[in-house]
């Protein structure tokens, strides 16, 4: 299927066409950013660099119940995940981190809550014209217009929105729109290629990764992770916030006779993760979770799934209370090698 173009003066009829479906957009909730759920008569809020907290959660709830009984009764309510997604003007970078970690979740044994989800959410991306001031996604296999993960790339042309569908799903969609879209020519794919170079060339932090993953075990002792760590509260910020993190906890909660069986994110960076019952903790301090937080996303990840587990956006470095820059982290890494 050809690119496609839209007016924006179309675009609330687009929005409006998405009606029976759930669908994700970016809003300002408060004084920030967040991708939440739109209501019937709301719009995207699409100028934006990127939201504080990542789209996850499209896929990947900050809490979502697994199942639901009855305490003494052998009947167990499972959740429905039937109902088609859209999740709408989300940024490469996240995207890239959907598909980076959907290689974990159909890893050994599928995860049922995770899959489900991905088959029914259509992930539409914008691409990014203007970059963050710690975007550098290029340093680790992204770019400003990358479709790693989406189902359909939207880019911002000024008087119109570009469409490319890169997926069946992506395809699908375009045609739910029929009368709205036009059949892009060649000077709108050429003002895309024009933009996106522009944006590349924005992206002024970079970081070199070759052999880092393969050198990091080599440095479990070195004294760069007492360094590193020294400024770190502990507080997870920046693995809350981190598109590609994905550690979490099962927990039974239970009201009367009504119970559930639930999962949260959690944080390596949080002492208690990795707390044995017997009072052992192997981690007992933020220098060996700061350790292992880097050597799982640059070295652990790579060797299990052959791919970086961060996508560049930056958040972490752009949020975290006390300034600690991974970029920073990686070339001291480097220099230690």
């Amino acid at each position: 299927m050809s690119a496609m173009l839209l007016n924006k003066e179309k675009w609330p009829e687009f929005v409006g066409k998405l009606t029976g479906k759930k669908v994700w957009a970016p809003q300002a909730v408060g004084e920030e950013m967040r991708f939440a759920l739109l209501a019937e008569g709301e719009m995207p809020a699409l100028d934006f660099n990127n939201t504080r907290v990542p789209p996850k959660g499209v896929l990947f709830p900050q809490t979502e119940t697994m199942l639901k009984f009855q305490v003494k009764a052998a009947e167990v309510e499972e959740p429905e995940l039937e109902q088609e997604t859209v999740a709408l003007g989300l940024r490469p970078c996240d995207a890239r981190a959907m598909a980076i970690v959907e290689k974990l979740f159909k890893w050994d044994i599928d995860d049922p809550y995770f899959v489900k989800r991905r088959e029914m959410v259509t992930l539409v991306g914008l691409a990014c014209n203007e970059p963050g001031l710690n975007c550098f996604c290029p340093s680790v296999g992204g770019g400003p217009a990358s479709t790693e993960g989406l189902d359909l790339l939207m880019v911002d042309l000024g008087e119109n929105y570009l469409f490319e569908p890169v997926t069946v799903k992506g395809e699908a969609l375009l045609k739910e729109m029929d009368g709205l879209l036009t059949v892009s020519g060649d000077d709108a794919v050429k003002e895309k290629e024009k933009l996106v170079q522009e944006a590349e060339a924005k992206i002024t932090r970079s970081v070199d990764t070759e052999g880092v993953p393969e050198g990091l075990p080599g440095l479990w002792e070195d004294p760069l992770w007492g360094k590193v760590s020294a400024s770190c509260l502990g507080c997870g910020t920046c693995t809350y916030l981190c598109p590609t993190c994905h550690c979490f906890d099962i927990q039974d909660e239970v009201e009367g006779f009504d119970a559930r069986r639930c999962r949260t994110w959690d944080s390596c960076m949080f002492e208690e993760y990795t707390m044995h019952t017997s009072g052992h903790n192997p981690r007992p301090s933020r220098k060996e979770r700061t350790r292992n937080r880097i050597n799982h996303k640059y070295s652990y990840y790579v060797d299990k799934f052959d791919v970086i587990a961060c996508v560049g956006c930056g958040r972490c470095s752009n949020l975290c209370p006390v300034n600690i820059d991974i970029i920073d982290t990686i070339r001291q890494v480097k220099e230690a090698l």
